[in-house]
């Protein structure tokens, strides 16, 4: 009998220290996701997106500014634990077309009552993507009734061939 009471107990510390490695990831993750919302031309027509595998980051999601790529990237090495990063951030291509698509549907989004209070606050937590006309809305809304008036507003501008909502519902 206290043998099986010394080999459970070994066998839970094993599994703790098994554990143990995904809690210096939730570190990373959060430096990680400071750094690059703390990106000083980062904003909401950019979406930037990151996975953590052990001391490996890959970056994704699109920018409109050509020099927030490398910027993301050479703030996310200089994380202690970072090891390497996987650059696939894309840089949207230059289009008039699509500047006065997301100036529109800025308006169309945040300029709406039922929608406003997502415009409070620095980091606006709607990201709007535009690329060749097409549009893809990434991040947060309280609620899916929010989600579906998001996507409802955007497809409502003019010019847009396509809308993709990315929204998560949660607070």
């Amino acid at each position: 009998m206290r043998f099986s009471a010394v080999a459970l107990a070994l066998f839970l510390a094993a599994a703790a220290l098994a554990q143990a490695p995904n809690k210096p990831n939730s570190r990373i993750e959060k430096e990680v996701r400071h750094h690059l919302l703390s990106l000083p031309y980062f904003n909401v027509f950019d979406n930037l997106e990151y996975k953590v595998e052990g001391d490996r980051v890959t970056l994704l999601g699109a920018v409109t500014r050509p020099s927030l790529k490398p910027d993301a990237e050479n703030t996310v090495k200089e994380i202690e634990g970072v090891e390497s990063v996987n650059n696939q951030i894309e840089v949207l291509p230059p289009s008039p077309m699509d500047d006065q698509l997301r100036r529109a549907l800025f308006l169309s989004i945040y300029g709406y009552p039922a929608l406003e209070r997502y415009a409070l606050g620095v980091v606006k937590p709607i990201h709007i993507v535009v690329k060749n006309g097409n549009v893809a809305l990434e991040g947060v809304v309280d609620t899916e009734s929010d989600k579906d008036l998001v996507t409802m507003r955007a497809k409502g501008v003019s010019g847009v061939f396509n809308v993709t909502n990315n929204l998560k519902v949660g607070k």
